[in-house]
Parts: C-alpha cells; structure tokens; sequence
C-alpha cells in the first residue's frame, strides 16, 4: 500500500433477515476526486484503477443491496446522508449512518444495503464498478430469509478486487478487505 494513501472511514454492518451485508466494511474517502468534478474527469481518474461508470444518479431513497457486484458512489454534486445496512423492513437504529458531499467516494462490497435519506437538491453522483464486473442487480431488502441466504453466498462469492479506486493497485481497499475477509 503507498504510504501517502489516505486511510478511508470504516463503517460495519451486519447481516440480517432482508440484507446479506458483508464482514467486508462500507469504506468512505473524503474529497479525494478530482477538483473540476465532471464527469468526465471522475470517470478517467477511476478508470485508471480499473473501476469503471456504469452511471449517473440523484437522490435514491430505496433500499437496494447488488448481490452480484462490489459498488463506488462518487459524489459529483451536493450533500446527502447515506443509510447502510438495512432495508425496509429493519430497524433503521441497525443501520450506519454518514454524510458524504461533493468530492467524497463511499465503496461497498456486494450485498450491502444503502440508500440516501436527505439529499440536497443538486446531489448527483456517479455509480462505479470494478472493471469486467457484471451490471448490477437490484434487490429491495424484501425478500424472505431462504432467498437472502441464497442472496448471501452470491455475495459473498465476489472476490476483493486488486485495485482501489482511488489509490489504484492493492490501495487501501484490498488491503483492508483482504484482512477482514480472513478476520
């Protein structure tokens, strides 16, 4: 790992009956992308380090976990607070809680359950994907506990990518994620 990598925040969730989540930890950079904030130019600094835009989004109040795929929201725009870790049908008090502003990326790996409860008016950001990753599936936090369990072993099946979005190869996300995939 490069010794100037900024050290993200570390947020855990836990599984329960409606979310897989993951022992793999939401990370959250602060102002780390580039200072024009275009599209454009998030877009290629990411791409760099091998995650790639599957899109650009506003406001998403509903619940979702991706089974299928490790997920990067980058904030082009504005402010919002993100929920984590739990679906409609949970406590939201189980959940993890942090702001994110222009500037600021958040990664989560598969099965983690997100969605925004505030946004600014001009929040707008970026959904980024580990290069060759499938397009994401969406799960509504819904589903009964059989179908999560087989949620879960999807999930948990996504290997840890090599590349940090942010610091590029072995950065601070595989690193991390490697030692609390074995923890």
């Amino acid at each position: 790992m490069a010794s100037n990598a900024q050290q993200p925040e570390v947020y855990w969730t836990k599984p329960n009956a409606h979310c897989p989540n993951s022992k793999l930890p939401v990370l959250v950079y602060r102002n780390v992308l580039p200072s024009d904030l275009s599209e454009e130019s998030v877009s290629k600094a990411i791409a760099a380090n091998h995650w790639v835009k599957g899109g650009v989004f506003k406001h998403y109040p509903t619940a979702h976990f991706h089974s299928n795929v490790h997920e990067c929201y980058a904030a082009l725009r504005g402010k919002t607070t993100c929920l984590y870790g739990v679906g409609p049908l949970d406590d939201a008090s189980d959940g993890v809680e942090f702001d994110m502003q222009a500037g600021d990326i958040a990664v989560h790996a598969a099965g983690v359950a997100h969605r925004n409860t505030w946004s600014t008016d001009d929040y707008v950001y970026m959904g980024l994907y580990p290069k060759g990753a499938p397009k994401w599936s969406n799960n509504f936090c819904k589903d009964g506990v059989e179908e999560t369990e087989r949620k879960t072993e999807q999930a948990r099946s996504i290997p840890v990518p090599e590349w940090d979005p942010i610091h590029g190869f072995d950065g601070p996300l595989p690193t991390i994620w490697r030692q609390a995939s074995v923890a």
